[in-house]
């Protein structure tokens, strides 16, 4: 069983029973020019997450590890936004709307999208979601229940908002999360903090914090074994 040092205490996983779960890193909340940025957020916050996911990410692929994507957004039609999901903000150009990459939040457009830098791979479930948490009128738990995983490695934005929504959920259903705190990012510096805070406190209510550094050094020492394994199995077949 491997061990990463966090917080409160060590998380420990075995890596054929843990995902890794990459939450929104789509283009209107990341890029510059995107639906966040017009809306006068900082996209830089954000975007600073980008490499250490993008490095985890490599990893865990290399160590065979199931990864897993999700996209906020809507139907088309937009039948699956509530009225009151609309309306929260009195934007004057929201959801459904033409923004600067397409509809905002509309399955299917640019925005909606996934960045280049973290773009998923062939076999890697992407997971849409209507709501902020990722289980939420979604088929997330079915994935994982028919893959046997018990406990998430959690990247993604915004932290106290889709991260944290999607944590409580997995927490409910009987998850271990480990959220990575430099592959997690919020518009705001001081809600970032708070709701990492949050998921540690009294003994992990929700889960374990951690930094990616620490899970790339267990990673890769998986990933060069398996080599290892391969290679032996090989020379002996031959």
């Amino acid at each position: 069983m491997a061990r990463v040092r966090a917080e409160p205490y060590v998380f420990r996983f075995e890596a054929s029973s843990v995902a890794l779960l990459i939450i929104d890193m789509q283009r209107d909340f990341v890029d510059p020019g995107g639906f966040g940025e017009a809306l006068g957020n900082d996209v830089s916050l954000l975007r600073a997450a980008v490499s250490p996911t993008k490095r985890l990410l490599e990893a865990a692929r290399k160590a065979g590890i199931l990864v897993i994507h999700t996209r906020e957004g809507h139907r088309r039609d937009l039948a699956d936004l509530p009225p009151t999901k609309k309306a929260r903000g009195r934007l004057k150009t929201g959801i459904g709307d033409p923004g600067p990459m397409g509809r905002i939040l509309v399955r299917g457009e640019h925005g909606h999208d996934i960045i280049d830098e973290l773009r998923p791979m062939a076999g890697e479930p992407v997971v849409d979601k209507p709501g902020k948490g990722a289980f939420y009128a979604t088929d997330l738990d079915a994935i994982l229940k028919s893959r046997g995983i018990g406990q998430l490695l959690v990247c993604g934005v915004t932290t106290e908002v889709c991260v944290t929504t999607t944590v409580r959920e997995a927490n409910d259903r009987g998850y271990d999360c480990l959220v990575l705190a430099d592959c997690v990012a919020s518009y705001f510096p001081e809600f970032q903090r708070s709701a990492l805070e949050m998921i540690k406190a009294q003994g992990g209510i929700f889960g374990w914090v951690g930094m990616s550094a620490d899970l790339l050094a267990v990673l890769e020492a998986k990933a060069r074994k398996t080599k290892n394994s391969n290679v032996t199995a090989k020379r002996a077949a031959a």
